[in-house]
C-alpha cells in the first residue's frame, strides 16, 4: 500500500509541539511509527517561515536549521507558504485601564499564516488524481480540509486517514476519513532527529541548543 503523508505544520505545532522542547522532530520516523503497516514513500511538510521577535531574534535561524535537516531525507518534501502581517481593529474584552473606561476597541498588528492548508489540499488532490499513492494520510485537525479529503475518498476512491495532533478530533474530519489516529503521549520523544543531519553534499545541520532534550 504505497502511502503519502501530508502534514499541516502549524496545526501539528500548536496541537502537539508548542510548549515542549520537541521541535527537532523526525517527520518520516513519526509517520512510520504511526503507521508501520503502510509503505510510506513520501512525506509532505507544509509550513511558512517565521519572523524574529524582539524577545527571540534567533527563531527564524532555528526554523531554517530544522527545515534544512528535514531536507537531508529524500522522502521528505518541504513546501512553504507565507506569513502576512497587517493592522486590524479588534474589540477589547475589558477596558485598557481606569483612565479609559470607555475604550472598546484597539488597533493591533496581526500576523496570519497563509497558504499551508491550500497547498496541502492542492497537493493531496493532485497526487490522488495522478494515482501516486494508494493511501493518503493527513496530519491535521483543520476542518477546512474536509472537502479535499472527501473528494479523495469518495470520488477518487483512495484510502484516506487523518492523524489528530490535538486533544479532540474534528468531527467533520472523522466523518470523512477511512480511519483516524491520535498522536500518542510520549511518541514524539521517540521520533526526534539525530542532533546532526548531513545532506548528500556533505553539509551538516545541527539541532539548536534551545531544542536539545
Amino acid at each position: 500500500m504505497k502511502t503519502h503523508v501530508y502534514i499541516d505544520g502549524f496545526n501539528l505545532y500548536y496541537g502537539a509541539i508548542k510548549g515542549t522542547k520537541l521541535h527537532w522532530l523526525d517527520l518520516l520516523k513519526l509517520s512510520r511509527s504511526l503507521f508501520p503497516e503502510f509503505q510510506i514513500e513520501r512525506v509532505w511538510y507544509f509550513t511558512a517561515m517565521v519572523s524574529g521577535r524582539k524577545d527571540d531574534l534567533n527563531k527564524p535561524l532555528r526554523q531554517q536549521a530544522y527545515i534544512n535537516a528535514l531536507r537531508t531525507f529524500p522522502e521528505v518534501i518541504v513546501q512553504l507558504g507565507q506569513y502576512v502581517t497587517h493592522k486590524k481593529i479588534l474589540p477589547l474584552v475589558e477596558p485598557l485601564s481606569a483612565l479609559r473606561p470607555r475604550a472598546e476597541f484597539a488597533q493591533v498588528l496581526r500576523t496570519d499564516e497563509k497558504g499551508s492548508d491550500v497547498n496541502l489540499a492542492v497537493r493531496l488532490l493532485h497526487e490522488a488524481h495522478q494515482n501516486m499513492f494508494d493511501v493518503g494520510i493527513v496530519i491535521s485537525n483543520d476542518s477546512d480540509l474536509v472537502e479535499p479529503i472527501r473528494i479523495v475518498r469518495k470520488e477518487l476512491h483512495k484510502t484516506i486517514g487523518v492523524v489528530n495532533p490535538h486533544k479532540y478530533p474534528s468531527k467533520e474530519l472523522v466523518a470523512n476519513a477511512d480511519f483516524v489516529r491520535q498522536i500518542r503521549e510520549g511518541l514524539l520523544e521517540k521520533c526526534l532527529l539525530p542532533l546532526s543531519c548531513t545532506n548528500a553534499s556533505g553539509k551538516t545541520y545541527h539541532c539548536p541548543d534551545k531544542w536539545r532534550v
